[in-house]
């Protein structure tokens, strides 16, 4: 734990090489936040809450190294609030609730909240995100969580509606870039006071190799210059360091981004021995078995699907066996569902489907209900039609009635199309012959037909 507004840009002469260049070159002033101009342009969202001097609970998602704890650092630095600092990796709830309670007391004394910062918020999970929510509510804290995964599916819904969803997008080449040349000339904080020079096929691969992330291009040059020593920094400089730099990236956990795609992206190809070995990587690095049981689980219903019902059981029951055995015995079970999940027939349709029915209750949220279908629960709604028409497919004898219960605007809508692999082909039979039973009786026909 610590304060956010700390000022991690301390000099060279104070710092030696205790404090990393990509801590050093933390830009102090949002001139100096490169890549992120949908953010911070003229008349953007972030340029407006500074001008009006006003803050609000903000979630920043996207991938590593774009600026997401520097962002809010600067935010916290602005609005000079008092400010504190989580990982969720390391700090427990109990803490958290013990800081939340003293800017409780501070805004009741002051007047003023506390910017409470939740580094991979979403690590936390749903009963531990609810703590937040009163302390949000009153204004007794500001929120600010980062997180590399999508909040809609790792964030409760309720915190979700009381903040601001912030997406930082991968650094492009020329941001990159100009970070890479600030750290050069920076004699301050950055490399500036070594003469040193960056061969431009060295700085080409270092571009291209940070795939969108500053703190990787800033480590790998880092280590890069302490090879050179002086003078230019040439391509075998480069790719020394980033070979050194990617033991450390996998036992830190700083490549969970790519590796969890990896993994996911492997399954999906049905590639079994890929998906093991993305498996074991993430485990190897440092990576919560529990986050990846999550994305199984996830993977499960939305690539998979109704092609194997049982994957999603399964997936399930691994990470109860996690939770049970812990490592290394629980990780035999995760291992046992990547398998499982890779081999098995593939489906997204049930995903497709429900995001065209997404679609439609976005566009249209206030279709009324069929009163056939309506619960007729007081007199007065009987007498107006509450219920009435209703069939109770039991009662039939082919088991379903000709009874419509789509809403009338959006009748005759197909959302949910079977695929041709695993179980589906059987409920693709079973649709059919429902539909082959209601066309039947809408005929007048009755029975199963012979």
């Amino acid at each position: 734990m610590q304060e956010l507004g700390y000022n991690y840009r301390m000099s060279k002469a104070k710092t030696g090489t205790l404090t990393p260049l990509a801590e050093r070159m933390r830009p102090a002033g949002f001139e100096r936040l490169y890549g992120q101009d949908h953010l911070l342009g003229k008349g953007k969202i972030l340029t407006q809450l500074i001008e009006s001097n006003r803050l609000v609970s903000i979630i920043f998602w996207g991938p590593p190294g774009s600026g997401k704890t520097t962002l809010a650092m600067m935010l916290a630095r602005h609005f000079d609030l008092p400010s504190t600092f989580f990982s969720a990796v390391l700090s427990g709830i109990k803490e958290v609730k013990e800081v939340m309670a003293r800017a409780e007391s501070h805004k009741r004394l002051y007047g003023k909240p506390t910017i409470i910062f939740i580094d991979e918020i979403h690590r936390f999970n749903k009963a531990q995100q609810g703590a937040f929510l009163p302390y949000v509510e009153r204004g007794d804290i500001i929120l600010f969580g980062s997180t590399t995964e999508n909040p809609s599916f790792e964030v409760i819904a309720p915190l979700l509606s009381r903040t601001r969803v912030l997406v930082l997008q991968p650094l492009s080449d020329e941001a990159v870039g100009r970070i890479l040349d600030d750290a050069l000339n920076d004699a301050e904080h950055g490399l500036g006071g070594r003469e040193l020079s960056l061969d431009p096929a060295a700085r080409r691969i270092l571009i291209d190799q940070a795939n969108g992330d500053a703190r990787r291009s800033l480590n790998t040059l880092e280590v890069a210059a302490d090879l050179a020593g002086s003078g230019a920094i040439d391509p075998g400089h480069v790719l020394e360091a980033q070979q050194k730099r990617m033991l450390l990236y996998d036992k830190d956990g700083e490549e969970h981004y790519n590796l969890i795609s990896a993994l996911h992206k492997s399954l999906r190809n049905s590639d079994v021995d890929a998906a093991l070995y993305w498996l074991a990587r993430m485990i190897y690095a440092g990576e919560d078995p529990l986050y990846i049981a999550r994305r199984l689980v996830r993977f499960a219903s939305e690539d998979i699907g109704l092609a194997d019902p049982q994957a999603l059981d399964l997936t399930l029951r691994a990470k109860e066996a996690y939770d049970f055995l812990g490592s290394p015995e629980g990780d035999l079970a995760l291992a046992e569902a990547v398998v499982y999940l890779a081999a098995a027939p593939k489906s997204n349709r049930v995903y497709a489907a429900f995001g065209k029915v997404q679609k439609d209750v976005e566009e249209r949220p206030h279709e009324p209900v069929p009163m056939a279908i309506r619960n007729a629960v007081t007199k007065l709604m009987k007498e107006i039609g509450y219920g009435k028409g209703y069939a109770y497919a039991h009662d039939r004898a082919e088991g379903t009635t000709d009874m419509k219960t789509m809403p009338e605007r959006l009748a005759g809508r197909i959302y949910y199309e079977p695929g041709v692999f695993g179980f589906e082909k059987e409920i693709k039979k079973r649709m059919e012959w429902w539909a082959g039973m209601k066309a039947r009786l809408r005929d007048g026909k009755s029975g199963p037909e012979s």
